[in-house]
């Protein structure tokens, strides 16, 4: 009895440590991972397939970030004054430092209205909408070489209250030369697949007719941020009419890369930040010939009494 409790605590533990080591994530039982593969359209009136899926793993090499701004004021004058000077001056600051280029976008430009009571002796309380003052939104473009620059400029742009990050792009100059090493490594394995199957049925393709499509596929890493909460609920077995104060969930985000599982080749396999991938898949379909049926030939002979009577007297 005591091995048999003893196996079974082995079996627990080593499940917990597991799941603890595969990440928090593992809480969220309904998490399904959608497809992003690449999926190339197949060419029709194949007989045999072949294909090659290949993905680059590319770091950027350049960001724009982007950061949102809202001014309110009581005239024009004012909201125009007001958000200019905080936007010169936490630009001021960030142009000092090097390979930084920057750019300020309007967005809305609209009147801002508040509800006034009216009152009348014989009649009920109303309300009308009168002009308040303006609103004016504009939008920081951050173009900039190293990535941790960012966090400077959020230190900056927060003193001024611009605390908005809308979005990060990732760029990179790499992006051309990585579609050639894939298209050069894919025709290299479509190369030995053909071999493979040429020794498989025992012939040549050399002189079979062949269709061939491919093409190229770019997820940016704006692209591919999941949300999820990590959190385990109690199970515990309460008395009915007992009082449970449920405790606020945090959700998060978190970076999920394409798995390079179903790929013949990845070019930079290791992930440590996010990356711009780069797929790249080519299909050939390769028509195989029909074996010619022989053709006998059929004679028939007509009796004189008119009957039809199949001969066989060879070809």
């Amino acid at each position: 009895m005591k091995k048999i409790i003893l196996i079974a605590s082995f079996i627990f533990a080593s499940s917990t440590i597991f799941a603890q080591a595969s990440g928090n994530i593992n809480y969220q039982t309904q998490l399904r991972f959608p497809e992003q593969n690449i999926n190339i359209g197949t060419p029709s009136t194949a007989d045999i397939y072949i294909s090659v899926k290949g993905l680059a793993n590319v770091k950027a090499d350049s960001y724009v970030a982007i950061f949102s701004t809202t001014q309110v004021g009581k005239t024009t004058e004012e909201v125009n004054e007001l958000i200019d000077k905080r936007i010169d001056y936490a630009l001021k600051l960030i142009k000092q430092k090097p390979n930084v280029e920057t750019f300020v976008d309007m967005i809305s430009f609209v009147p801002v209205y508040e509800l006034e009571s009216e009152k009348k002796v014989f009649s009920k309380r109303n309300y009308n909408e009168v002009p308040k003052g303006f609103e004016l939104k504009k939008n920081i473009h951050i173009e900039y070489k190293n990535q941790d620059d960012l966090n400077d400029f959020i230190g900056i742009l927060a003193n001024q209250e611009i605390y908005d990050l809308v979005r990060v792009d990732y760029f990179s100059t790499q992006t051309e030369s990585i579609k050639k090493q894939l298209m050069t490594k894919a025709k290299t394995i479509l190369k030995e697949k053909q071999k493979n199957y040429e020794e498989l049925v025992g012939g040549s393709f050399a002189q079979i007719d062949k269709n061939v499509s491919d093409g190229y596929r770019v997820v940016l890493p704006v692209e591919m941020y999941k949300s999820y909460q990590s959190y385990s609920s109690s199970s515990l077995n309460l008395r009915k009419g007992a009082n449970v104060n449920i405790a606020d969930k945090s959700t998060t985000l978190y970076y999920q890369p394409i798995i390079d599982k179903e790929f013949d080749f990845v070019i930079n396999p290791t992930i440590l930040e996010p990356v711009i991938q780069v797929m790249y898949e080519v299909k050939l379909v390769i028509k195989r010939e029909k074996k010619k049926e022989e053709k006998t030939k059929e004679y028939i002979f007509i009796t004189p009494n008119g009957d039809l009577k199949n001969m066989n007297i060879g070809n």
